[in-house]
This record gives structure tokens, C-alpha cells and sequence, in this order.
């Protein structure tokens, strides 16, 4: 296979759909790798125009700032090692037990539909490589990243000092119980997809505050928009997606006798 390196856009947009399957989402274990499918001389950051151009902005992602922090960020610095141009491909991929890099398309259209400002204090929560935290650092005032313990915290921490750091704090600690003692957020994002949304996170936000977070309906997964006004919330359910699982966040059990 010619290697993809000063081929025009058109032929890497065709080879990242080549990298589509059924399964929405890859994980370390998956058969199929950069060398077998790509060849080793990938050029990724065409890659990533294409990935834009393909993915993103078909799908109603309108933020300009937004559009181009995703230009500027390598996600292939936040896949494992040998797995890059999977970084690529229209699927979510695992970075860690319980936590993904989100397909761009959802990831796009979830922080679009945050609205974030660069007056803006943001809440990421399971940020996992911290590709999310550095994106949305680029976008807000300031970030909060809060993963579940020390060692994934120290992940996210290195991936900002790699990428231009901006004013982040990573804490760890629940991830449902969010990260009071740090807000109000004018708006929280979440990687992954829940069945059970906690009220501290809609609790947390500032007035006008949005959560954007994907909920596992059971049937699909929908991407919602909660807003809270005058001490209420409210959401809308924007479109649909295939966010993987976010672990810990299941319905409880119901025993019937």
C-alpha cells in the first residue's frame, strides 16, 4: 500500500472511513492496527484535516474557536502507543480501563453544544488521557479536571504540561460527587455516557450554568444539554450518539419477589 504521506485530503478521508467498523468503539485488544491498515508513514496531521472535514463540521459543529482547538490538538498523542491513526477513525478508542478517547464527532458536537466562552470556569470529569481537558482549556477561562484517583489524575496532568497547559487544576476524588469545593462551573462536560445523572453535578453549576453529558436511554444514547435557571433545571436532548459507557453511573438494581 503507497504510504498516505502527500496524498491528496480526498484519499486520507477515504482511508479514515476505511478505519469504520460495525463496534463503536476500539479497544486495546482490537485486531486491527496503524502498520496493517495505514502504513507506518501516515501523515497525521492530514489525517486530522480530514478527520474535520469529514466529521465534524458536516455535523452542525459551528464554533469556530471550537473547530480549531481540535485542529491544534494531536489526538494521536492520546492513544496507546502503535494506535495512532485510530485516534482518526469515526469510533471512540480505550486509553484506560473505563475510559475513552470519544469519536470526534461526538466529542465536537458535545462541547458545541456547551457553548463555551473564554470567560467560562469548566468542570471535566473523566477526562482519562486529558485530551477533553486540554481542548477545553483552550476554549474557557479555566478547567478543572477531576479523575478518581492520583495516578489517572497524574495522567491528565502530563498530557497538559505536553499542550500548552492553560489554567488547569487536576483533582481526584468521586467522580459523581463532581468537584464542589472548585465551582460554581459555568459549565461541566463528561466523558462518557451514563444512565444515571447525579444532581451534584447539575447542582454545581453557576446560574445559566450547562452540563453536557450522553445518557444511556437503554434503547440509544442521547446526548442532553441541562441549563439551570433560577435554582431549576431544564434539558433538551440534541441528537444521538455513541458515546462508550462511563463506569459507575448504572441505574441501581430493582429485586422483585
Amino acid at each position: 500500500m503507497r504510504p498516505l504521506a502527500g496524498r491528496p485530503i480526498s484519499a486520507l478521508r477515504a482511508h479514515v472511513r476505511m478505519l469504520r467498523a460495525p463496534d463503536a468503539q476500539v479497544g486495546a485488544g482490537s485486531a486491527l492496527s496503524l502498520p496493517s491498515r495505514l502504513g507506518s508513514n501516515v501523515d497525521l496531521q492530514a489525517a486530522r484535516t480530514a478527520m474535520i472535514d469529514s466529521q465534524v463540521r458536516p455535523n452542525d459543529v459551528t464554533d469556530r474557536r471550537l473547530i480549531a482547538a481540535i485542529a491544534s490538538v494531536p489526538r494521536e498523542d492520546f492513544v496507546p502507543k502503535g494506535r495512532e491513526a485510530l485516534a482518526y477513525a469515526d469510533r471512540a478508542v480505550e486509553t484506560g480501563p473505563g475510559r475513552f478517547l470519544m469519536a470526534a464527532r461526538d466529542f465536537a458536537k458535545l462541547v458545541n453544544a456547551a457553548s463555551i466562552t473564554d470567560e467560562d470556569r469548566v468542570l471535566d470529569i473523566a477526562p482519562g488521557a486529558g485530551y477533553s481537558t486540554v481542548v477545553l482549556a483552550k476554549l474557557a477561562k479555566s478547567v478543572v479536571a477531576l479523575e478518581s484517583d492520583d495516578a489517572a489524575a497524574g495522567v491528565v496532568r502530563d498530557a497538559v504540561a505536553r499542550h500548552g497547559g492553560g489554567d488547569v487544576e487536576v483533582v481526584s476524588g468521586s467522580l459523581a460527587a463532581g468537584a464542589p469545593a472548585k465551582g460554581p462551573f459555568n459549565a461541566i462536560f463528561v466523558n462518557g455516557a451514563v444512565e444515571v445523572v447525579p444532581d451534584t453535578w447539575i447542582n454545581q453549576l453557576a446560574e445559566g450554568g450547562r452540563l453536557v453529558v450522553v445518557v444511556d436511554e437503554g434503547v440509544v444514547r442521547r446526548a442532553r444539554v441541562y441549563v439551570r435557571s433560577g435554582g431549576k433545571s431544564a434539558w433538551r436532548a440534541p441528537f444521538d450518539s455513541s458515546a462508550p459507557k462511563l463506569p459507575g453511573f448504572e441505574h441501581a438494581e430493582v429485586f422483585r419477589f
